[in-house]
């Protein structure tokens, strides 16, 4: 019964430190944003740059973020991110690559 007479001092999955973190907070966005728009236009075939550009950026990002994440939150986040822009970046390669149709 001792865990009856400790307070959950975590806050739950997704808790935080309670310090700021505006360099991780700012890759976790960034990635969020890119991954999601790499995402969404490697629907379209004629959107294949902006996908497969963004997508590399957001695993770039998303990866340092990784490396330099102090919380789960953090973390969480950028996997999500980094799932999506892995999806767009490969579907932009897919549909014609990074350089793809400018130098035709």
């Amino acid at each position: 019964m001792a865990q009856a007479l400790r307070p959950n001092t975590a806050g739950g999955l997704f808790a935080t430190d309670g310090k700021p973190h505006p360099l991780q907070a700012t890759l976790l966005v960034v990635t969020l944003v890119l991954g999601a728009t790499s995402f969404i236009t490697a629907m379209f075939h004629h959107l294949h740059l902006l996908s497969s550009w963004a997508g590399l950026v957001a695993i770039i990002t998303g990866a340092y973020g990784q490396w330099t994440s102090e919380t789960t939150r953090e973390r969480f986040g950028l996997i999500l991110g980094l799932g999506a822009a892995a999806i767009g970046f490969f579907l932009g390669m897919a549909h014609g690559g990074l350089f793809g149709g400018l130098f035709d």
